[in-house]
């Protein structure tokens, strides 16, 4: 840990805010969302289906408005976006805890959602750019910051959420209204390298055009869907299989808690000697590709459960249930840690340095299309393994996903895909 953060104070002090700006951004929203459903069920009495339109709306308004953020940090800079962002989610925090109307909560929620919109890509574009050419090893410790949040959010929210959901969304405001001042205050302004003037000019739909016929940006984002469908399993398949192994009692809950803790400890103690191992012995298109193959690998421990009989209880059913899913856990957690530094510099260098935000913007909106769409066929197929009896299918299923995007990866570094093309040659002057 003392090489971390020796590592973190050899950033310029934009980079050092940017990562603390990312850990309190996750704390902050981790603190509330994961009780926010039973707030709305719960305490205010929502129907199941109002429930699911009020969260579905939040994860629409983000991940559906990526583009919309990013090409706005592009043309205006990055920190507003970042400030913007963060108002913008106190506002709709605060909202989420004052108010008991369906309307009023669907617009908080989605102020919420939108704010995400805004801040995600500029803050990706802005570390990227300060960090230069240690982009790789930037990207390693803000996935550090970032998961240490998701880590401590969760164990904040529970504690305030005890006592009354309405101070958990209040504290969460007040954590967003400070954010976005110190940032109002120390965060330097920034724009793209190479966004500047042009980009200005340029009108919004020729960036566009632009980005969308960048063939390689686009085959790479649907190649990565599949890192984000199977890192995803970590709160929707394997908590499943936990409980269903080994019951929704307190050895449940106490077992799911163990997953998403060990997945954040992992990341947060392995990641910056996983990225400075990579970066040594691999290619960055080599290391994505090994990071895939490692999350695909993540649930053979689970496909070789499936062959043993589940005890009728005692020690041996609650090993059942833990282990091979801890075992998941963890190898995703590493695939990942391999994979995402290499991943987010990808982005840079395909963009050619130009529009960064809006290609992550845009990228960020396929992963979430992806993710949406990969997490109902994950379900159907738990469905279909629990009604057949066919309990290895969804592992199985993510296995295969994980081989494919391994080998699209593979094959597009072996085609030099992943490195940007060549500027057009510029006609000589007299």
């Amino acid at each position: 840990m003392k090489g971390t953060i020796a590592q973190v104070r050899s950033y310029d002090r934009s980079v050092q805010l940017l990562l603390a700006n990312q850990f309190t951004i996750n704390l902050g929203f981790y603190m509330l969302m994961p009780y926010l459903a039973q707030h709305l069920s719960g305490s205010l009495g929502l129907a199941g289906w109002l429930v699911g339109l009020v969260m579905g709306v939040r994860n629409f308004s983000q991940q559906g408005m990526f583009l919309i953020g990013g090409t706005l940090a592009d043309r205006f800079g990055y920190k507003p976006l970042i400030v913007a962002g963060c108002v913008l989610r106190t506002v709709g925090f605060a909202t989420l805890g004052l108010v008991d109307s369906v309307p009023a909560l669907i617009a908080a929620s989605a102020a919420t959602g939108f704010a995400g919109a805004l801040f995600n890509p500029a803050v990706r574009a802005y570390l990227a750019a300060d960090a230069g050419e240690r982009r790789v090893e930037a990207f390693a410790l803000f996935n550090v910051f970032y998961q240490a949040g998701i880590l401590l959010g969760p164990l904040v929210g529970m504690l305030l959420t005890g006592v009354d959901f309405r101070i958990t969304c209040l504290v969460s405001a007040a954590i967003f209204a400070l954010l976005s001042v110190v940032q109002i205050r120390a965060l330097p302004a920034r724009r793209g390298t190479r966004g500047g003037e042009g980009a200005a000019r340029e009108s919004v739909l020729s960036q566009w055009r632009g980005v969308l016929a960048n063939r390689a940006f686009l085959l790479f984002s649907l190649a990565m869907i599949g890192s984000y469908v199977l890192s995803f399993q970590v709160y929707l398949a394997l908590p499943l299989e936990v409980r269903r192994v080994g019951g929704d009692g307190e050895f449940g809950t106490v077992a799911v808690a163990l997953l998403f803790a060990a997945s954040g400890l992992a990341t947060i103690l392995g990641q910056t000697r996983v990225t400075a191992w990579c970066k040594e012995h691999l290619d960055p298109g080599q290391a994505l590709a090994w990071g895939l193959l490692m999350m695909g690998a993540a649930f053979l421990p689970l496909l070789a459960a499936t062959a043993l009989p589940v005890p009728g209880g005692g020690t041996g059913r609650w090993l059942l249930a833990a282990v091979p899913p801890m075992l998941a856990a963890l190898m995703l957690a590493l695939g990942t840690m391999v994979a995402y530094p290499f991943e987010m510099d990808t982005i840079v260098r395909l963009s050619g340095d130009r529009l960064v935000a809006t290609h992550y913007g845009l990228y960020n909106t396929i992963c979430g299309i992806g993710i949406t769409a990969g997490n109902l066929l994950t379900g159907a197929a738990l469905d279909t393994a629990r009604e057949a009896g066919m309990s290895a299918l969804p592992w199985l299923a993510l296995l295969v996903v994980g081989l494919g995007c391994s080998a699209a990866l593979y094959g597009l570094h072996r085609a030099g895909r992943l490195e940007p093309a060549a500027p057009p040659a510029q006609p000589a002057t007299v």
